[in-house]
This record gives structure tokens, C-alpha cells and sequence, in this order.
């Protein structure tokens, strides 16, 4: 793979596990779980390809709208994650970032991250990003409010200093498992010029060659951020 054309910034909606498992005749909840152990994986691959932002959706603000059983499952995985992630990954240098609003997450949830974000804050490799009961939306309004409050000029570049992301470049790549064509109030800020990427591959199901398959299709792709590339006719 050629190095050069990888993306910096790769964002993923790891969408399917629900109906991975609703196909092998699971509970809902062991999607979720397979799905987990998939996202350990993917983590891995892309610290190894030397990928330097890697944002995952976790959770959403609407994800609060689901039954109740899967909801309280749903909110235990991260803290398993990220109590995991301080003794499995504690020599791989990677630097853990959890992005979106902490009101309704638990005390020791909200710990857990302000410790894992403590311990890998001197990393220097993949920084990983988490979007743990994030939208998009919220983050635009919150983004308005802390500006004019701020009293900056209101431009572009002013506003990026206010959303959650402030730190992190754009996203290049935007990749979405299960065959599901929708961005569902994600990133949508940092979105603005990336290269969409869709597969009908249930999130438990994705793998290394699954994104390879996707790094390969970005790279065959031309950028251009809404200009135009020509050369002149003589």
C-alpha cells in the first residue's frame, strides 16, 4: 500500500451489530460485544499502517432513545473498553481522546475517561478518538454559544477553535458498515470535504482487509475540495 496516498484523519460509524447478531439468532447485545472486540482490531491495524487520527461513533445522543437493557449495556462497554485499554494497550503509544457531552454519563464513567485521557496524554502515536454520547448538532450549537461568548470575530476559522474537534485535524476518510447510506449527525462540521465510504459489511464483521479495501478506494480517488484541476492548453 502505497503510504503516501493513506489518510490522516480516518472517522467510522460502526454500524450493524445489532443485526449481526439478530442473523445468528443473539441477543442484540452480543453484537455489540463482538463488535467491540472488532474495534480493538481495527485499532491495532491502523496504529501498525501508522494512521494518525482515528474517530469512532460509540454512542449517540439519539442512541438514548433504545430500550432501556441495551442502553445500560451500551454505557458499560466504554468503561470496560477503556479500563481495558490502560493494561492492553499501555505500550502502543496511543494517545485516547472521548469527545461529546459527559451530563449524563455516569461518575465513573466520566472518571474512567479523565484517567485514560491523563495516562496516554504523552503519547505520540495514533490518537484515537472516542464519540461517546456525541451529535453533531449539539456540537454546532455549543460551538455558536462558546464563540459569541467568546466575543472572537465570527469566521470560519474562529469557530473550529470552538467545536470538540478543536485539536484534531478534518476527517479525509469516512467510513460506514452495514449497508446504510447516511451520515446520522456525525462529524458533520468536519465531514465538510472528506471522501465517503460505504459497505455492506455488519461492524462485527470488519477486519484489516476490510480496510484495506476501503484505504485502497480512497486512494484511487481525486481530492479537490471543491476546485478543479486542469492544466493549460497551449
Amino acid at each position: 500500500m502505497n503510504k503516501d496516498k493513506l489518510p490522516k484523519h480516518i472517522a467510522i460509524i460502526m454500524d450493524g451489530n445489532g443485526r449481526w447478531a439478530s442473523k445468528r439468532g443473539l441477543p442484540r447485545n452480543m453484537g455489540h460485544r463482538k463488535g467491540a472486540e472488532t474495534l480493538g482490531k481495527i485499532i491495532r491495524y491502523a496504529s501498525k499502517l501508522k494512521i494518525s487520527y482515528l474517530t469512532v461513533f460509540a454512542f449517540s445522543t439519539e442512541n438514548w432513545q433504545r430500550p432501556a437493557d441495551e442502553v445500560k449495556y451500551l454505557m458499560n462497554l466504554p468503561f470496560e473498553f477503556l479500563d481495558r485499554f490502560n493494561k492492553d494497550y499501555k505500550d502502543d503509544n496511543i494517545k485516547i481522546k472521548v469527545i461529546g457531552s459527559r451530563d449524563q454519563l455516569t461518575e465513573e464513567l466520566v472518571n474512567k475517561i479523565s484517567e485514560v485521557e491523563n495516562n496516554t496524554k504523552d503519547a505520540t502515536g495514533l490518537n484515537f478518538i472516542i464519540a461517546l454520547n456525541y451529535g453533531s448538532q449539539d456540537e454546532i450549537i455549543d460551538g455558536i454559544n462558546s464563540l459569541v461568548a467568546s466575543k472572537e470575530e465570527i469566521n470560519k476559522e474562529n469557530f473550529r477553535k470552538h467545536l470538540y474537534t478543536k485539536d484534531i485535524p478534518d476527517v479525509d476518510l469516512l467510513i460506514r458498515t452495514s449497508g446504510e447510506y447516511r451520515i446520522s449527525n456525525f462529524l458533520l462540521w468536519q465531514i465538510a470535504y472528506s471522501e465517503l465510504y460505504f459497505t455492506d459489511t455488519y461492524w462485527p464483521d470488519f477486519n484489516e482487509k476490510s480496510l484495506d479495501e476501503a484505504l485502497k478506494d480512497y486512494a484511487g480517488r481525486e481530492r479537490r475540495f471543491g476546485g478543479l484541476k486542469w492544466k493549460k492548453e497551449f
